[in-house]
């Protein structure tokens, strides 16, 4: 059968099973956009009034948690669930305050996919199953979908995703299945999804397989920043009243009894994990949105509480930003074990995810080699054999745990649905878990309408968060940045950044920028080569009350999250700018420095990348003579080690100069047990790790090939100037 003939055959197809459910979506779509329309007017009128009013500072939001009398909600958790408990209580005029132990989007809300989507694999399982609640979770996803993107525009978008397929009869299977996504959505579908031959898809993804390829579907979904998204939230909720305080652990909750004798939480005892201070609050009502952590939470409420989270762990990984087209995602439906691997540009790299596995929960959680070499797998059977998959371009990797909600009769986590549950305990404790990153503002609708039904509560209004906007949107357009350049002097992909990141904020960071003493740019020093990210962002992030060097690097700006190696360059610069504007001695200092290198070391993959040094030495007896004649062109002394002294030596030889700070930088990446030299066996190591592809783009291997560089005469290389 043709191409074009199957194309006609499944939009018939699709166009006939369609057409109820379309005109059905369309009518319940409308009804809810009439029935929210005052609402959302409310809300923006509401967001305008409090977009210009100075963000409390942290001392001051630590003063008022101290020192309010009582609040009528208080909120467990920063992350996205958290936040948005906290803006939608006090969006109604609920007294609010939310205390988070480590920092807001310091767990789950930080690492996921970077998806706003609807779930198209729980729609398949909706249909397959004929799962009214499945179908539920996903038209819920596709509004919420729609309304990130509408209040929080210069962190989201839309973005194409590509399904790669390899056989006929596959086609209209996915087309169908991708045309009913769109059709769910109704008015709030992004664009529509459409079918492409072999040739525009290899267009599209040069770097995609192509035997045997038939054609490709492209459908639509969002795509954010979801550590930034997250505090947003937090922040929005700050800028409207509500008291939020990071790094502030609940060790304790407060119960009293009513007047029936009836137990009952009250509020809880804090722990300041910056300083120690530990001190008590009131609440009437206190909301547990730890996610993953939620069954501890509820077990100080009840120590005889059963669990009701079943976490499960997922790993992603970074790659280089060549491995995909700068706006086209790619969807693996059905990998070797059956889940789901998506390949997505993200922030000019490429991120590639996840893993779905059972685990314990730990508040620090690493990435696997394992899991990442499955993802790579995974990824190569996709991609052209002209692109080289190498362990080594993995830049970073990292682990989220999912809160997922146990479902008895399922058999693995695969099928365990992400709906959420609010739980009132019997001493009126209410637990918000479960859920999914997109529908984060309805799960915190549902946990405040119980809050309000269970305590008795008395807001001024109903929930005003659909159609609010949030921090740094209002009056941002996707032009803003040039202002930026114009008025300020800032690199273009600076601007970029700062305007994507902060939104309507960005001015207030470009003139936190300091003078580089250059003709351009005028303002704005990197913190790392190649980066957009500057100095001055350091110092905003404690406006937004970042309190250690880790949420700079990590949260603030993402560069951990994108390139261990440059965060581990930047770190010095942000820990000295934050001991300037903090107040840190030399001991805070060295304290900061370290506990931010276990964390690019543990949670960030670092580790996994030093494991790979273990790898069995497989030279031939020639390679070995060669490598080891290597070494010993630096150790001219025959110490037994090279140190950054050897490394100018030899580059002052060839006519070439570092820097100091660029030589032991050099070092330091391949310098596995941070002694500040390179013996001989871990040379021979590096050398096996660069020969087997398990590390890549090594400073120090391209230091070591100028030497044995030969000229090109002028007659062959075309002729000199």
């Amino acid at each position: 059968m043709s191409y074009t003939r199957l194309k006609k055959v499944v939009v018939g197809g699709v166009a006939i099973g369609g057409a109820a459910v379309l005109g059905y979506s369309l009518s319940k779509t409308s009804n809810r956009i009439k029935k929210n329309h005052q609402a959302q007017v409310i809300a923006a009128e509401q967001r305008h009034i409090h977009a210009t009013i100075p963000l409390p500072t942290r001392i001051q939001q630590l003063h008022s948690l101290k020192n309010t009398h009582e609040f009528d909600v208080l909120v467990i958790g920063g992350g996205a669930t958290g936040a948005g408990v906290a803006l939608d209580s006090v969006s109604r005029g609920l007294k609010t305050a939310l205390v988070e132990r480590y920092d807001f989007s310091a767990g789950t809300s930080s690492r996921s996919t970077k998806l706003i989507h609807g779930g198209v694999r729980y729609l398949q399982k909706a249909i397959m199953g004929l799962d009214r609640e499945q179908y539920r979770l996903v038209k819920e996803a596709l509004h919420e979908r729609a309304n990130l993107l509408e209040i929080a525009p210069h962190l989201s978008y839309p973005l194409p995703i590509m399904l790669p397929v390899y056989k006929w009869w596959q086609l209209p299977y996915f087309w169908a299945g991708i045309k009913m996504y769109d059709l769910v959505a109704g008015r709030q579908m992004l664009k529509w999804s459409y079918v492409i031959s072999k040739k525009k898809a290899l267009e599209l993804f040069p770097m995609l397989k192509k035997d045997k390829l038939v054609g490709a579907i492209v459908y639509f979904d969002g795509q954010h920043n979801d550590a930034r998204m997250n505090i947003a939230i937090a922040l929005t909720a700050g800028r409207m009243g509500a008291t939020v305080a990071n790094h502030t652990d609940v060790v304790s909750l407060i119960k009293h009894k009513d007047e029936n004798g009836k137990e009952i939480i009250k509020g809880a005892n804090l722990r300041d994990m910056i300083t120690g201070e530990e001190y008590s609050v009131s609440a009437k009502c206190v909301i547990n949105a730890t996610g993953p952590y939620s069954d501890s939470i509820r077990k100080m409420g009840n120590e005889e509480a059963e669990n009701i989270c079943q976490p499960a762990s997922g790993v992603h990984i970074v790659l280089p930003g060549y491995y995909s087209p700068d706006a086209m995602g790619l969807l693996d439906p059905s990998t070797s074990d059956g889940r789901v691997i998506f390949f997505l540009p993200w922030q000019k790299f490429t991120l590639a995810g996840t893993t779905d596995n059972p685990c314990q929960i730990r508040h620090d959680p690493p990435p696997t080699e394992d899991d990442i070499k499955f993802i790579l797998n995974e990824v190569k059977n996709y991609l052209s054999p002209d692109v080289q998959v190498r362990r080594g371009d993995v830049v970073s990797a990292w682990c989220g745990i999912r809160p997922l909600v146990t479902d008895p009769n399922a058999k693995n986590t695969q099928s365990i649905a992400r709906n959420h549950v609010i739980e009132v305990s019997d001493n009126n404790l209410v637990t918000i878990a479960g859920g999914k990153w997109t529908t984060y503002r309805s799960m915190a609708k549902d946990a405040v309408d119980a809050a309000v039904e269970t305590c008795d509560l008395k807001p001024k209004n109903d929930s005003l968060t659909d159609g609010m906007l949030l921090e740094g949107s209002h009056g941002w357009t996707s032009t803003a940045f040039i202002r930026l350049v114009q008025d300020f002097g800032l690199e273009t992909d600076v601007a970029m950044h700062l305007s994507d990141t902060y939104g309507n904020k960005a001015v207030e960071v470009a003139q936190m920028a300091n003078l580089t003493g250059k003709r351009w740019p005028v303002v704005g020093t990197r913190l790392v080569e190649d980066f957009p990210y500057i100095e001055a962002e350091v110092s905003y992030a404690i406006k937004e009350y970042a309190c250690t060097a880790i949420d700079v690097m990590a949260r603030r700006t993402r560069l951990a999250f994108l390139n261990t190696q440059a965060a581990e360059e930047a770190l010095p610069r942000i820990v000295e700018i934050m001991a300037k504007e903090l107040g840190w001695n030399k001991a805070q200092q060295q304290h900061e420095y370290e506990r931010a290198m276990a964390y690019l070391n543990v949670e960030m993959g670092n580790q996994c990348k030093a494991s790979l040094m273990q790898l069995p030495d497989n030279f031939t007896e020639g390679e070995r003579k060669k490598y080891t004649a290597r070494f010993h062109t630096l150790d001219k002394d025959k110490k037994g080690y090279i140190t950054p002294i050897d490394l100018r030596k030899y580059l002052e030889h060839h006519g070439e100069h570092m820097s100091e700070d660029q030589l032991r930088e050099m070092l330091n990446e391949v310098d596995c047990n941070k002694n500040g030299r390179l013996e001989l066996d871990e040379f021979l190591q590096l050398m096996c790790a660069v020969k087997s592809g398990a590390w890549a783009n090594i400073r120090l291997e391209t230091v070591l090939s100028i030497g044995e560089r030969k000229a090109i005469p002028t007659d062959r290389s075309g002729g000199g100037v």
